[in-house]
């Protein structure tokens, strides 16, 4: 994998990882992983930007957080740089 997709793919993994903080604020990760039957491991290297979640747990994340998928996935594109895109053109 190209050094640009690595960074690409990092850029969003730290974006992930700032909208979950955000929503997931005071609550332990602990309990938020339990109310959620989340893996806490999962929660904690998403929130690290250390893994990159499939698109089943991005779901249930949004859902943990009363959120529609679509606004989370929003939320996450906002902190992107401008023309973002993952595709060289």
């Amino acid at each position: 994998m190209s050094d640009d997709i690595l960074e690409k793919k990092n850029l969003i993994k730290f974006a992930l990882a700032e909208t979950m903080r955000e929503h997931r604020g005071s609550k332990s990760l602990f309990k938020f992983s339990s109310e959620n039957d989340i893996p806490m491991s999962v929660v904690s290297e998403a929130e690290r930007g250390l893994k990159d979640p499939q698109l089943t747990t991005i779901f249930k994340i949004a859902e943990a957080y009363s959120l529609p998928v679509a606004v989370f996935v929003q939320e996450i594109a906002a902190k992107l740089p401008p023309n973002f895109s993952m595709i060289d053109k």
